[in-house]
């Protein structure tokens, strides 16, 4: 997440979201997996069998919609986990329904017949009865549960042809299933994450990739903050972290690795107004891309901030560093005086550091170096709690596929309804880099809370634990979304911001080692065990 030269695709397509698990049981081996996952049992084997029922099944319901009330027996099952069984019910259901024929004797006279002359109610066909309803509700419903499952299916399917190097099958799997997602809802649900990933995987095939501009970015991770809470949640814990570490210090430096509006840094600059014995003097230090229009729109960001710390009376200086790429900012850009009490913010920017190259050392093993050289106070980092850096495709998609679902499931509880779509635009730039982009161009290279763990610990950094007071924090802010669903966690002295079981994003707070303490480690300062697979390209 963020602007700095991020390749994605500029485009927006129809749409995509579902839910999924956080914990999934392996079925049987002969048990296909994916389907498995959505509680269905087809064996492997039977895959091209029930795909062909289910296309037989659909255009026997589409030509035939006033039988469908011949599907309310006992034998039609909502939702059943033997799919194949289910699909030759109903196909037998239907064929085994009497046709009515005419006598051949009858005779319409062409005549024309006014419809005044005739009783009301000769115009007027019934409505079937409530229960009958509520049955052919039931079967489109099913049907359209049906479409996601093969939905996500050819999805898998295609992300294996295109890791094989099979473009030819995995364009016509594209086809396929944008076929299929006309017969499901694209407004929410498993249609529209389903849409998100078929047009990423369809601007990988055909090559339709674009660089979004960093303008762009900045105006959609704006909408992506109101819209829900994870970056509430990370600003808010970071800056508890943050206001804790500077206890007792009279000049603090803070260093933001991505200004973005400057959306953090209020409620931390009100914080210290009111703490004990007085603020100390704040310096702020924004590190952001270059505008496109040539406005120096960090120094007026900048402004802005100082204004409101003039009105609170809190001392305050800034300086905005400009970056098209994080790894491009030097230790000399900061102007960090040892008198200060440095705090490093990092907010979903570290995985970009994740480097493309194998032969020379990546960008995070540089940065981790010299932001350990200023003997920082504290380092806040906060990522997504998911592993989109894995070598192989398949693994990485399948993943992206997950996470995401579950990202746009907790995005329908939202209720801010211009932010909520503009938010999942911001999302679908994520998924369109992770699904799209290969080499220096795949900068969203989420990683989880584990790897994140052993590479700062090898890097010279101990963890320092986010106290009752950044979890009460946490838990309060959540409160002002009424949505059930949002959960905070305790990790190991880490919190977890998720969408019922499954964890989305992670905060953590690091400090420097003691020299002594990081020399006895088992490995070299910044080097990270290739068994943690840290950096792929």
């Amino acid at each position: 997440m963020g602007p700095y030269g991020s390749t994605v695709c500029s485009g927006v397509s129809s749409s995509a979201s579902s839910s999924s698990s956080s914990s999934v049981t392996k079925p049987p081996a002969e048990i296909d997996g994916y389907l498995a996952d959505a509680g269905y049992k087809v064996r492997s084997s039977d895959l091209r069998h029930v795909a062909q029922r289910l296309e037989r099944l659909e255009t026997v319901m589409v030509n035939s919609p006033n039988d469908l009330s011949q599907l309310a027996s006992d034998a039609v099952l909502y939702n059943p986990s033997d799919l194949a069984t289910w699909v030759d019910s109903l196909l037998s259901e239907f064929n085994h329904q009497p046709l009515i024929s005419l006598p051949s004797d009858l005779d319409f006279p062409d005549a024309i017949i006014n419809p005044t002359d005739l009783p009301n109610d000769t115009w007027t066909e019934p409505l079937p009865p409530p229960q009958q309803q509520q049955h052919q509700l039931t079967v489109v419903t099913a049907m359209e549960e049906d479409s996601g499952i093969r939905l996500v299916h050819l999805l898998v399917t295609c992300a294996e042809s295109v890791q094989r190097g099979d473009l030819a099958l995995a364009g016509s799997l594209i086809e396929n299933m944008q076929t299929l997602l006309t017969r499901v809802n694209t407004s929410c649900g498993i249609g529209k994450v389903a849409g998100y990933f078929i047009d990423a995987l369809s601007r990988r095939i055909f090559s339709h990739q674009g660089v979004a501009s960093a303008h762009e970015n900045e105006l959609l991770y704006h909408y992506f903050y109101e819209a829900c809470p994870y970056l509430k949640f990370a600003h808010f814990t970071a800056n508890q972290a943050i206001l804790e570490a500077f206890q007792g210090h009279d000049c603090v430096h803070v260093i933001d690795f991505n200004l973005m509006h400057g959306l953090q840094w209020p409620a931390l600059i009100q914080a210290l107004a009111l703490r004990p014995g007085g603020p100390p003097l704040l310096r702020l230090t924004g590190i952001g891309p270059p505008s496109p229009d040539g406005r120096d729109s960090l120094r007026e960001i900048g402004l802005r901030l100082a204004e409101l710390a003039r009105s609170v009376n809190v001392r305050f200086a800034f300086r905005g560093v400009a970056a098209s790429r994080l790894e491009d900012v030097k230790p000399w850009m900061l102007q960090v005086s040892p008198k200060e009490a440095v705090a490093v913010n990092s907010i979903m920017q570290l995985h970009r550091l994740l480097g493309s190259d194998p032969n020379r050392n990546s960008p995070i093993e540089m940065m981790l170096g010299w932001i350990r050289n200023l003997n920082p106070k504290i380092v806040t980092v906060v990522e997504q709690e998911a592993d989109h850096n894995k070598t192989g495709f398949l693994d990485r998609f399948t993943e992206a596929l997950y996470y995401y679902s579950t990202m746009f499931d907790s995005l329908e509880a939202c209720a801010m309804q211009p932010e909520k779509a503009l938010a999942e635009m911001y999302i679908q730039r994520e998924i369109c880099n992770v699904v799209c982009c290969e080499g220096a161009a795949r900068v969203e290279r989420h990683e989880p809370l584990g790897k994140w763990r052993a590479r700062l610990g090898q890097a010279g950094f101990r963890p320092l634990h986010l106290g009752s007071n950044a979890f009460k924090q946490a838990s309060m802010l959540l409160t002002l979304f009424s949505a059930e669903g949002y959960r905070v966690e305790e990790n190991d002295g880490c919190l977890t911001l998720g969408w019922h079981s499954r964890p989305l994003i992670a905060a953590s707070a690091w400090q420097v080692m003691p020299t002594a303490e990081a020399t006895t480690a088992n490995q070299p300062v910044g080097v990270i065990n290739q068994n943690n697979n840290a950096n792929h390209v």
